[in-house]
């Protein structure tokens, strides 16, 4: 990947050339377009910005990973609900995201524009869509027991899972709204509050779950319920916290968001329902994929799951690293379009890519060299089929290797392109990539062919990598074309 930095920036080059416009740098509120800052000011700003927010995506992985390691405590039939209602909770929080995820460009244009009144109306219209979506959803947390029995789980499993859903949707909304107020944070060049903030609810949320779940510090023990208090507890405690930030720093505190919070603005709430939607679909037909895939492996057998689900969680640990960095390349190019600024939005786009590749590759290299004992990390070697499990699962993590690298630059391509406030053909673009080409590949690889569980991998690796070709595409035609308008 990082290879591919010289003939993008080459293609991008004569267009910028032709421009003849001026270096200064991208801070400016300047609304007339300049040229672009250095390249050590593109590394400095995109690292400022993205491991703030890698930071935030690991430590909210931890929240999850020390929820399931406490509640594994009471046992298999506990353990099992906690991750069907895991999964249930995460569905449909991560269609709502999509929501909030759209606010992110819309802030981060205004901002570049110096439109005060316009950031403060894409915040607000995307706290009331999420007020919205919280509201159409609440029929799925009520009747959760009714679903899960109507998808074949078992009844024991169902009904602990579904008492779970029904407290923890009381978090679904400062969830939301916390990631709407990210978008300023961001934008603004403040995100390290989100890394604090992530960083503080994980160790509160280690303490309580220790505390209500398995009952010590002279705490009752209420296992599942327990765990679903605490999961609403960090979630509100995040959002006040991040509202007490807002509302005591100038720099974001004169952008009013909870004055007259009443008041509608129809055109940014359309805005947010037009851009977030496919936002939303995406991103749910990415989440979909993998449980299909884990589906699939099921199919071949339970030693190939188990080292599937071993793959999956440090494919999943090394895909923080892009994810992080598409959020802030989503905010760089949003700062740089907002301004009309296409010199810096072509090297911001650069940097990230150039940064995320680097990243990626390095983490392919240790996922190549060390595959058996990474592997060795997530099973007790000394467990039945141990080794069988070790033995699959080493091959699969080599895969995974090379799977990171398009993986992260489909990410990065998806974030560029919100960064242009450009949602819906990437959406059709993806979800071609994900499942005509990902899932179809890798269910004929697995089985038709015979490959097996490896195959599943080998058809996703195709299919994201398909999707990291067409979004890149897409990015840079799309830029090319209106640096060619704005030229003319």
């Amino acid at each position: 990947m990082p290879l591919a930095r010289d003939p993008l920036e080459a293609a991008f080059s004569v267009e910028i050339i032709a421009m003849h416009i001026d270096v200064a740098p991208l801070e400016t509120h300047s609304h007339a377009p300049v040229g672009a800052g250095s390249w050590t000011s593109h590394i400095r700003a995109t690292l400022s910005l993205g491991i703030p927010l890698i930071g935030a995506q690991l430590a909210q992985l931890g929240i999850h990973t020390t929820d399931v390691v406490i509640v594994g405590q009471l046992g298999a039939v506990p353990l099992a609900a906690m991750v069907l209602a895991g999964q249930f909770f995460f569905t449909i929080f991560i269609f709502g995201s999509g929501f909030s995820m759209a606010v992110m460009p819309m802030v981060a244009q205004a901002y570049g524009r110096g439109d005060i009144v316009s950031v403060r109306r894409s915040i607000r219209m995307g706290m009331w869509v999420s007020i919205l979506y919280v509201i159409l959803t609440m029929p799925l947390f009520f009747n959760a027991e009714a679903i899960l029995l109507a998808l074949g789980q078992k009844p024991e499993v169902a009904a602990l899972a579904a008492n779970y859903v029904f407290i923890i949707q009381l978090g679904l909304l400062p969830a939301l709204l916390f990631a709407v107020l990210r978008a300023l944070v961001s934008a603004t060049g403040r995100a390290r509050i989100v890394l604090w903030v992530t960083l503080g609810i994980l160790i509160l949320n280690a303490i309580l779950a220790y505390a209500l779940v398995l009952g010590h510090f002279g705490l009752p023990a209420l296992g599942m319920t327990g765990a679903a208090i605490v999961a609403v507890i960090v979630q509100w405690v995040s959002f006040v916290a991040m509202v007490i930030y807002i509302q005591t720093r100038d720099e974001t505190k004169r952008y009013e968001l909870f004055v007259r919070f009443w008041r509608p603005d129809w055109q940014a709430f359309r805005e947010v329902l037009h851009l977030g939607m496919p936002i939303s679909v995406t991103v749910l037909a990415e989440v979909s994929l993998f449980s299909a895939a884990s589906l699939l492996m099921g199919r071949i057998g339970t030693i190939e799951l188990a080292a599937h689900g071993i793959a999956l969680q440090l494919a999943s640990i090394a895909f923080m690293l892009p994810l992080g960095l598409a959020q802030a390349a989503t905010v760089r190019v949003g700062l740089a379009h907002g301004r009309g600024n296409y010199p810096e939005l072509v090297r911001a786009s650069i940097t990230v890519l150039g940064i995320a590749g680097l990243m990626s590759l390095s983490g392919a290299i240790l996922f190549l060299l060390v595959p058996n004992q990474l592997s060795a990390a997530f099973i007790n070697e000394n467990a039945p089929a141990a080794a069988e499990v070790l033995a699959y699962a080493g091959p699969l993590v080599m895969v995974a290797g090379l799977f990171q690298l398009v993986d992260g630059l489909q990410a990065i391509a998806a974030g560029l392109l919100r960064g242009l406030k450009d949602a819906r053909v990437p959406m059709i673009l993806a979800l071609v990539s994900y499942w005509p080409i990902g899932f179809f590949l890798a269910w004929l690889m697995a089985f038709p062919l015979g490959i097996g569980g490896i195959g599943i991998w080998y058809g996703f690796c195709l299919g994201l990598a398909s999707a990291a070709f067409m979004l890149s595409l897409r990015f840079y035609l799309k830029v090319r074309g209106e640096m060619q308008t704005a030229r003319g």
